[in-house]
C-alpha cells in the first residue's frame, strides 16, 4: 500500500501521503488512498464498470487535485465507486495532460463498508514532490 494516513492533521478532514516511483504510480496511490477514505476495503469495489478520465493542466500538482476532484464528483454524480487501473501522464508544451481509465462499480450499502464521506479535496498543506526515490503527495481530505 502506497500511501498511509496522518493523524491530527485538521479537524472534520482525513490527511494521507502517497508515493511512487514514478508519476503514475503516484496518481494511483492517491487514487486509491482518496477511495479508501469512503470505503473500508477496497477489494468489496467490483470492476464491472470503466470510466476514461481526462483532465489537464499547467502545474503536475494540479492534475494530482483534478484527478482527486473526478473521482469524488463520479461518487456524488454518479454513485460510482471508481479505482484508477491505468493512467498516462503527457506534457506536451507546458500542458500536462492525464488520461486514466477507472474501474468500479455503483455504490452499494449493503456489500460496502462505508466509512466517511468525502467532499472535496483541499488545497491545506497540499503538495506534490519529486523525490530522488520518485514522487510524493501530501493530501487532505474534506469530510
Amino acid at each position: 500500500m502506497p500511501y498511509r494516513y496522518i493523524p491530527d492533521i485538521a479537524i472534520a478532514d482525513v490527511a494521507f501521503e502517497a508515493w511512487g516511483g514514478t508519476l503514475e504510480e503516484l496518481f494511483v496511490a492517491a487514487a486509491d488512498a482518496t477511495m479508501n477514505v469512503m470505503v473500508a476495503d477496497l477489494a468489496t469495489v467490483a470492476e464491472p464498470l470503466a470510466r476514461t478520465i481526462r483532465v489537464e493542466d499547467t502545474e503536475v500538482d494540479m492534475l494530482l487535485f483534478q484527478l482527486l476532484q473526478e473521482l469524488i464528483f463520479l461518487k456524488d454524480a454518479e454513485r460510482l465507486l471508481l479505482r484508477v487501473k491505468a493512467i498516462e501522464i503527457r506534457r506536451i508544451d507546458g500542458l500536462f495532460t492525464l488520461e486514466a481509465v477507472a474501474r468500479g462499480e455503483e455504490l452499494d450499502p449493503a456489500r460496502h463498508d462505508l466509512v466517511v464521506d468525502v467532499k472535496a479535496v483541499t488545497l491545506h498543506r497540499y503538495r506534490v514532490n519529486k523525490t530522488p526515490g520518485g514522487w510524493e503527495a501530501a493530501v487532505i481530505l474534506d469530510i
